[in-house]
Order: C-alpha cells, then structure tokens, then sequence
C-alpha cells in the first residue's frame, strides 16, 4: 500500500468508525433499555471492531514507512557531512588559500548542522512506531545493501512508497518482464564442482550494489578470492570493474543483455585509446578468449538456480522477514553444498570399487 493510499485509507476509516460509533452509542441506549445496563447487548458490532484494526495495522505500517525514509535520508545527510568535513581537511592540509578553507569549513558546518537535524528526526520517528533508534553508521563491508525507498528531501515518504503489510522487510522485484514481491537472492558457484561459496539475501532490487559485500563473503569463505569470474549485466558498473581490477580479479562482466545460445559478436580493429571501461569490457567479452570464459557461466552457476529451482522445487521462501528468509536461504546453499559433497563422494567411491573390482 502507498503512503498516499495509507492517508486517504486513514481518513475513510476513521469517518466509518465515528459514524460506527455514533450508532452504536444509540444502539447501546437502546439495548439497555431493553437487556438492562452491561449486557450482551452492548457489545462493539463486529464490523466495528475490524476497521478499528484494519486502521491501526495502516497507521502502524506508515509510521514504520516514515521511520525508514527519515533513517535512510539521515545516513545520506552524515555521509554528506562526512565528505565536506574530508574536503575541508584535505584543504587545510594543503595550504589552500583562507577564504577556500573558509568556503569548505562553512560547507561542513552547514552539512553536520543537517546531519544531526536528521538523524533527530529519524530516531523520533522510530519513536514514533515504536521501534529501536535506526542504525546510522555506514553499513560493514560485507553488508547486504539496504533497500531505497523513495523518498522526499525532508526524509518523508513520497506519495507513492509503497509497503508490504504482510512482510514489511521485502520489496517490489523485477522478474521476468514481471514484478513480485520478493527478496533479491546471492550465490556465488565455484566452477569445479558447483559448490557454492558464498550467499547473501537483501530487499535492494539491483544487483550492482551486492557485488563488493559479496566478494568480501567469497573470500571470508574459501579463504581466498578467485582468479577469474563471470557476471551478467546485472553487475556492471564502471566501479564494479575497477573493484574487481584493484583486487586482482580477471573479470568478465556483461555490459548488457546478451542472447541466451548464442555468443557474443566478435568485434575487430584496434580498442580506441580513448575507450571508456564499458567499452572495453565489452570488447575483452567479445574477444576469443573472453567469449570462451563468459560461456562457460551457463554451466557453472546456471544450473545451480535450475537444481535449487526446479530440481528440488524451492520456488518460494516459506518465512517472513528479512532475518528468517536469510536463515532460509543459507539453510538451502548448505543442503545444496552437502547433496554435492554426497554425490561426489558416491562417484570416488564407484571409481575405487571399479579400479579395485
């Protein structure tokens, strides 16, 4: 339900209630004039009583609504200030002449002044649901990214935020040319033998912003990071590219949809000296080398989806929440990992007996 439909259901609930209450006072008069005063007469109608939680459950809903988009605006408002309080050093540091370093203090001021006026707002409406204060640090860096919920400059929802009232954690997914409520699954698949290394859950729909918490997760898994890896378009990101770059990974990264069967189209002549990062991700792809290696991710962590998916037929999540869906999705990477662990097992153990027979 929008913040917009949340408001207006608000008021249309509360003028049936009045409306309830009125007549039920004069249906109250009435029965305990005729069942005498405190009798079963007296009882709210029904219909009464649903609206009055109906309305409750909205307004709850839309204050946890406010709570989220003032906490998300508060953490872009420190960031905010932290970035001037940098430039404001970093000129100082660097003998910038007084009324730049003047200039760039102001700037920082200005943005601190922002920043606490909004995390103020934030924790009073968390308050205001009843919920913990909102957490304002920067997220850990192998964090799941946290969902964007369009909002307002001020921190307040826009009039078409919406929130789920059954599963306040998860989010509008794109899927297939279709939307659906969800949340937005990671796994990472060695290609040896399709084990997976490493898994994450979010209610971010994109999936550019997952990779840098993945990583950290792959390494803090297999103790190390991989050599070579391949990405659908999904990933790209010029940042993405770089990260992966910096930490010595050989990254292939599709820079946009690519028909299924078919590779890429090879592109000929020299790279332009002046080729941006898409460009030349997107020529090393197209490369005999590159086409060869991007291929090779429909056999490796492609069939891993079908085997969870379709294999063992775990279409949905059966908990509710954030927390309980990420237990959920663990839980199914390990049995996953161990069915591998028991197959592999199963055709060593064939192999010997043939050696051996």
């Amino acid at each position: 339900m929008s913040h917009e439909r949340m408001l207006r259901a608000e008021k249309e609930l509360e003028k049936e209630i009045n409306a309830l209450i009125r007549k039920a006072e004069i249906l109250d008069a009435q029965e305990d004039r005729r069942y005498g005063n405190g009798n079963l007469g007296s009882e709210l109608p029904d219909e009464l009583r649903h609206k009055q939680g109906r309305l409750e459950k909205i307004r709850q809903a839309r204050k946890e609504m406010e709570a989220e988009t003032a906490a998300a605006a508060a953490r872009q408002r420190q960031e905010e200030a932290e970035k001037a309080s940098a430039k404001a050093t970093a000129a100082e540091e660097s003998d910038a002449s007084a009324p730049e370093q003047a200039e760039l203090n102001k700037k920082a001021e200005a943005a601190a002044a922002k920043a606490v006026a909004a995390g103020d707002k934030a924790i009073e409406a968390a308050e205001s649901a009843g919920l913990e204060p909102p957490d304002l640090e920067p997220l850990a860096s192998d964090a799941m990214p946290r969902r964007g919920l369009a909002r307002k400059a001020d921190g307040t929802p826009t009039a078409k935020t919406q929130r789920n009232l059954t599963d306040s954690d998860s989010h509008l997914m794109q899927s297939g040319g279709t939307y659906l409520q969800g949340y937005n699954c990671q796994l990472a698949v060695d290609s040896d033998h399709q084990v997976i290394v490493a898994v994450g859950v979010s209610n971010q729909p994109p999936d550019v912003e997952h990779l840098e918490p993945m990583l950290e997760r792959i390494a803090a898994s297999a103790g190390e990071l991989p050599d070579v890896m391949t990405m659908d378009a999904g990933y790209w990101s010029d940042d993405n590219a770089g990260h992966c770059e910096g930490l010595g990974i050989d990254a292939y990264i599709a820079t946009g949809r690519l028909p299924h069967g078919k590779p890429p189209p090879p592109q000929r002549g020299p790279l332009p000296r002046d080729a941006d990062a898409r460009t030349r991700m997107a020529r090393k792809i197209r490369s005999k080398k590159g086409s060869r290696i991007y291929a090779q991710r429909k056999a490796i962590v492609e069939p891993v989806n079908g085997q969870i998916k379709e294999g063992r037929g775990l279409r949905r999540f059966l908990l509710r929440g954030l927390e309980k869906v990420d237990g959920e999705w663990h839980l199914i990477a390990a049995t996953h990992n161990l069915l591998k662990l028991f197959r592999y097992r199963r055709s060593q153990q064939q192999l010997w007996a043939a050696a051996t027979g």
